[in-house]
Protein backbone atom coordinates (compact mmCIF):
# COMPACT_ATOMS: atom_id res chain seq x y z
CA UNK A 1 0.00 0.00 0.00
CA UNK A 2 2.88 2.32 0.67
CA UNK A 3 4.26 1.90 -2.63
CA UNK A 4 0.78 2.81 -4.17
CA UNK A 5 0.71 6.19 -1.95
CA UNK A 6 4.24 7.03 -2.89
CA UNK A 7 3.79 6.44 -6.64
CA UNK A 8 0.17 8.47 -6.36
CA UNK A 9 2.59 11.47 -4.18
CA UNK A 10 4.81 11.44 -7.41
CA UNK A 11 2.04 11.61 -9.81
CA UNK A 12 0.31 14.75 -8.46
CA UNK A 13 3.60 15.90 -7.89
CA UNK A 14 4.97 16.27 -11.09
CA UNK A 15 1.66 17.12 -12.57
CA UNK A 16 2.01 20.21 -10.18
CA UNK A 17 5.51 21.17 -11.61
CA UNK A 18 4.11 20.34 -14.97
CA UNK A 19 0.86 22.67 -14.64
CA UNK A 20 3.61 25.38 -12.44
CA UNK A 21 5.12 25.51 -15.90
CA UNK A 22 3.00 25.93 -17.55
CA UNK A 23 1.99 29.32 -15.48
CA UNK A 24 4.72 31.08 -15.67
CA UNK A 25 4.59 34.55 -17.62
CA UNK A 26 6.39 34.79 -20.74
CA UNK A 27 8.52 37.52 -20.05
CA UNK A 28 9.82 35.84 -17.61
CA UNK A 29 11.43 33.02 -19.87
CA UNK A 30 12.34 35.64 -22.08
CA UNK A 31 15.48 36.33 -19.48
CA UNK A 32 18.86 35.46 -20.30
CA UNK A 33 19.65 33.84 -16.85
CA UNK A 34 16.38 31.97 -17.23
CA UNK A 35 16.75 30.41 -20.57
CA UNK A 36 20.60 29.88 -20.37
CA UNK A 37 19.93 27.58 -16.78
CA UNK A 38 16.86 26.21 -19.07
CA UNK A 39 20.22 24.90 -21.35
CA UNK A 40 22.35 23.99 -18.70
CA UNK A 41 20.17 22.45 -16.07
CA UNK A 42 19.16 19.01 -18.02
CA UNK A 43 23.18 18.66 -18.74
CA UNK A 44 24.10 18.92 -15.26
CA UNK A 45 21.49 16.77 -14.23
CA UNK A 46 22.44 14.16 -17.03
CA UNK A 47 26.12 14.38 -15.58
CA UNK A 48 25.16 13.86 -12.32
CA UNK A 49 22.99 10.75 -13.28
CA UNK A 50 25.96 9.43 -15.36
CA UNK A 51 28.50 10.07 -12.56
CA UNK A 52 26.38 8.30 -9.99
CA UNK A 53 25.81 5.18 -12.08
CA UNK A 54 29.20 4.72 -13.23
CA UNK A 55 30.95 5.41 -10.08
CA UNK A 56 28.53 4.27 -7.51
CA UNK A 57 27.90 1.22 -5.68
CA UNK A 58 25.38 1.57 -3.25
CA UNK A 59 27.20 3.72 -0.82
CA UNK A 60 30.59 2.75 -1.85
CA UNK A 61 32.53 4.22 -4.96
CA UNK A 62 33.62 2.05 -7.34
CA UNK A 63 36.37 2.12 -10.10
CA UNK A 64 35.27 -0.80 -12.85
CA UNK A 65 34.63 -1.17 -16.21
CA UNK A 66 32.16 0.98 -16.14
CA UNK A 67 34.34 3.49 -15.76
CA UNK A 68 36.46 2.43 -18.97
CA UNK A 69 33.43 2.28 -21.11
CA UNK A 70 32.65 5.61 -20.03
CA UNK A 71 36.37 6.52 -20.84
CA UNK A 72 36.10 5.04 -23.79
CA UNK A 73 33.06 6.79 -24.80
CA UNK A 74 34.74 10.37 -23.83
CA UNK A 75 37.05 9.32 -26.43
CA UNK A 76 35.27 8.56 -29.08
CA UNK A 77 33.01 11.69 -28.38
CA UNK A 78 35.96 13.67 -28.34
CA UNK A 79 37.22 12.39 -32.19
CA UNK A 80 33.71 13.75 -33.11
CA UNK A 81 32.31 9.97 -34.20
CA UNK A 82 29.09 9.67 -34.25
CA UNK A 83 26.68 9.05 -31.44
CA UNK A 84 26.17 5.52 -32.11
CA UNK A 85 29.71 4.39 -32.38
CA UNK A 86 30.17 6.32 -29.14
CA UNK A 87 27.93 3.74 -27.66
CA UNK A 88 29.32 0.83 -29.35
CA UNK A 89 32.63 1.77 -27.95
CA UNK A 90 31.61 2.11 -24.48
CA UNK A 91 29.96 -1.17 -24.85
CA UNK A 92 32.36 -2.99 -26.27
CA UNK A 93 35.55 -1.66 -23.63
CA UNK A 94 33.01 -2.53 -21.14
CA UNK A 95 32.38 -6.07 -22.07
CA UNK A 96 36.10 -6.67 -22.98
CA UNK A 97 37.15 -5.58 -19.32
CA UNK A 98 34.15 -7.25 -17.51
CA UNK A 99 35.96 -10.34 -19.71
CA UNK A 100 39.35 -9.91 -18.59
CA UNK A 101 38.52 -9.21 -14.97
CA UNK A 102 36.41 -12.41 -15.09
Amino acid sequence: MTVWIAIGLTAVSCYAVKLLGLLVPAGVLERPLVRRMAALVPVALLAALTAQQTFADGRAVVLDARAAGLAAAAVVLLLRAPFLFVVAAAVIVTAGVRAMTG
